[in-house]
């Protein structure tokens, strides 16, 4: 009697050192796992407390190294890595992949058809084949996109406010048959002559401009996309200089020297995100979350690049501009 007396005490003394190992246990596999993919370098622990995405996680109640963990993966510039980057986390079995530019987002598709992905930027993801449609994405991949063609329109009516002479544009830019007729149009309208420049590798970069310096082009107008912003300095310098008046898409390129950009603002695209990530985390499917375009654009003008040039931005320009750089 005795010894069964010892024995039971023995398994009630283990069985209540096990519970509390075992609920941590159980609590530590329960902690979501989020995959961040990217062509660029991995995020430190710095850029990740002033990243716009990782803020609107915590506003959401998600913190990093309490009830989430982060498997960053990235490519360092070296495209070729995607693809096996994209399948460590599949490999990883993470319970959702936040990846970039569409190239980035297609090999995280193509790595898996059930993890959910969620895109930060896609131009047309319908076109090229990511989801079925905006409104109803079908498959994994769900998020943002800046699909928007009049954006184009706009940027060309504003470089022709700030250059009014100009009658030669030079459009520099990946081949996106969207955004090339919808230029068309404005174009005429505004009764410019237009000069495609498509750039599909770095090595086209330099018939490129020769082609723009022939043709005697007064203005320039870059397209946003994966391989013109790559090339941001090499494009800001040239531009600077023939003395070219450039009206960009992003203001990182006024912030190295551009003249003028209007375009999506990228930290709010990212900071959105996070709440597809949220919405995902808490058992919503990525087929059901409509895929949302940019709301939020912003006018960068930068004045010193403006005197360098000796072009006087007009008044009502100006007062457009959500940022001015003196």
């Amino acid at each position: 009697m005795w010894c069964s007396a010892v024995g039971f005490i023995v398994t009630l003394t283990l069985s209540l050192l096990a519970a509390p190992l075992a609920a941590k246990a159980q609590s530590l596999a329960k902690v979501p796992r989020i995959g961040w993919l990217s062509s660029g370098s991995p995020l430190s622990e710095e850029q990740r407390q002033q990243s716009p995405f990782f803020q609107g996680l915590r506003e959401l109640g998600w913190v990093e190294g309490k009830n989430i963990a982060i498997e960053q993966r990235g490519a360092e510039g070296k495209n070729e890595r995607v693809p096996e980057l994209a399948a460590e986390l599949v490999q990883l079995r993470v319970d959702v992949i936040v990846a970039g530019d569409s190239r980035v987002i297609a090999a995280a598709k193509h790595a898996t058809n059930t993890i959910p992905i969620v895109m930060t930027i896609s131009a047309d993801p319908v076109r090229v084949g990511l989801i079925e449609s905006l409104a109803r994405p079908g498959g994994n991949v769900t998020g943002l996109t800046v699909l928007a063609p009049e954006l184009v329109g706009k940027r060309l009516e504003l470089l022709k406010e700030a250059v009014p002479g100009m009658a030669r544009v030079a459009v520099l830019g990946e081949s996106v048959q969207y955004e090339w007729s919808t230029l068309a149009e404005a174009t005429q309208a505004l009764g410019l002559q237009l000069h495609a420049l498509r750039v599909d590798s770095p090595d086209a970069f330099a018939p490129a401009f020769a082609a723009a310096m022939r043709e005697h082009a007064d203005a320039l107008l870059v397209l946003p996309s994966p391989l013109t912003n790559r090339s941001m300095h090499r494009i800001v310098d040239f531009a600077a200089q023939h003395r070219l008046p450039a009206m960009y898409g992003l203001k990182e390129y006024v912030k190295v020297g551009g003249l003028m950009a209007y375009g999506w603002s990228i930290p709010a695209l990212y900071h959105r995100a996070a709440t597809y990530v949220d919405k995902i985390l808490k058992g919503a499917k990525p087929a059901d979350l409509p895929v949302e375009r940019p709301t939020k654009f912003e006018l960068v003008i930068n004045l010193k690049t403006a005197e360098a040039l000796g072009i006087t931005i007009p008044p009502l320009v100006l007062f457009q501009a959500d940022e001015v750089i003196r």
